[in-house]
């Protein structure tokens, strides 16, 4: 039951292939986030579901019925646009009852959804008013009491907070979570927002240049990544992905040593993948790594440093620093020279061409991590 989707693929006739060879299996009563950037396929994704968009090949089923080729307006889905898409010149009373009055549900039944839904948002005040009185978050409310009133099989929701300021979708964002848990219908959700997804989401397929770069829960996504392209992706600041070449005894992270480091086979250049928070800052002398501080960054209680390596060249992608989350009350100024500490359990190794190396195929004193 819930969503699932078969080898499916989406071309268009400019040959510009959008998903390919999709597979995907939703549970019912998951919320299961799309995630990736712009131009990845996850609308694109959302829009096959919906019937909005013909896929090139596969199948998609819902709730164990086919519905590659049917209707939009068969598939038992109801779907929340980034845009709202309310009439204007209706009432919030009439958005929410006009699909069930074109589906011919009796008087009584509507009032009584009405009500239900109305309470449930919030939104019983803002009945008789029109869109264009309402503010962004009450409209956002009356789009999604318009998908929850028709009762769907499926939740189908595209960017729906991306028009929001930041306080609001913060707002939003619980009362999305709150919904679920009381409605307890599928979900699918597409953003590129992975705060979003991190913080709503049962599961999340990461996608990138339309294919799923990796499937799985939140803690998963973030401490487990697939590939380069998930750990660069997930998280803000993002990883420190840091060169590793061969070297007598080992390993070395450009001109230091890291002998605890073993990978199979032995003299294979690796990356290592480590958070911000999983470094520690130390005396110059007690550090794996060393260099300088070149920039801070507070954010509320937590500040990042940028800390630009000594004799670093290449060793830190992109920019040669590396970035270390701190608490904000720990004394750090511009221009200190520190050492870096890595927490060894906390790292990650890939492969230079992209995927995450197997448990078997490196460890670190002795001891293996998946």
């Amino acid at each position: 039951m819930g969503v699932l989707l078969s080898g499916l693929k989406k071309r268009y006739r400019d040959g510009t292939d959008a998903v390919h060879h999709l597979d995907l299996d939703i549970a019912s009563g998951e919320f299961f986030s799309l995630l990736g950037p712009s131009g990845c396929g996850k609308t694109t994704t959302l829009r096959m579901i919906a019937g909005l968009e013909e896929p090139t090949a596969g199948t998609i089923h819902i709730n164990g019925r086919e519905v590659t080729r049917m209707d939009p307006g068969d598939r038992d889905v109801a779907m929340v646009f980034q845009s709202y898409a309310l009439y204007p010149h209706m009432t919030v009373r009439q958005n929410l009852a006009l699909n069930l009055q074109a589906q011919r549900v009796a008087r009584q039944e509507i009032e009584i959804r009405l009500s239900e839904v109305a309470h449930l948002l919030g939104i019983e005040r803002l009945l008789q008013k029109k869109p264009g009185q309402l503010s962004g978050g009450q409209r956002q409310r009356v789009a999604l009491g318009r998908a929850i009133i028709r009762r769907p099989a499926v939740f189908l929701m595209d960017e729906p907070l991306s028009n929001l300021d930041l306080k609001l979708r913060e707002q939003m964002r619980t009362e999305l979570k709150r919904l679920h848990q009381k409605l307890g219908i599928t979900t699918v959700y597409v953003t590129h927002d992975q705060v979003e997804a991190l913080t709503l989401s049962d599961r999340i397929a990461v996608m990138g240049a339309g294919e799923v770069q990796q499937v799985g829960s939140p803690t998963e996504v973030y401490e487990c990544p697939a590939n380069l392209f998930v750990a660069q992706f997930i998280g803000s600041p993002g990883i420190n992905l840091l060169n590793a070449t061969p070297s007598e005894g080992g390993l070395s992270i450009g001109p230091w040593p890291l002998p605890e480091l073993q990978v199979t086979p032995p003299q294979r250049e690796v990356v290592i993948g480590i958070r911000p928070e999983d470094i520690i800052l130390s005396e110059p002398k007690g550090g794996t790594l060393r260099g300088s501080v070149e920039l801070l960054e507070p954010v509320g209680s937590s500040i990042f440093v940028f800390v630009r390596l000594e004799k670093g060249e290449g060793v830190a992608q992109g920019n040669d620093r590396v970035v270390v989350g701190l608490s904000a009350r720990q004394p750090i100024v511009v221009g200190e020279q520190v050492g870096l500490i890595l927490r060894t359990e906390r790292i990650r190794v890939f492969d230079p061409a992209g995927p995450a190396l197997q448990a078997s195929e490196w460890s670190i004193r002795e001891h293996r991590f998946a």
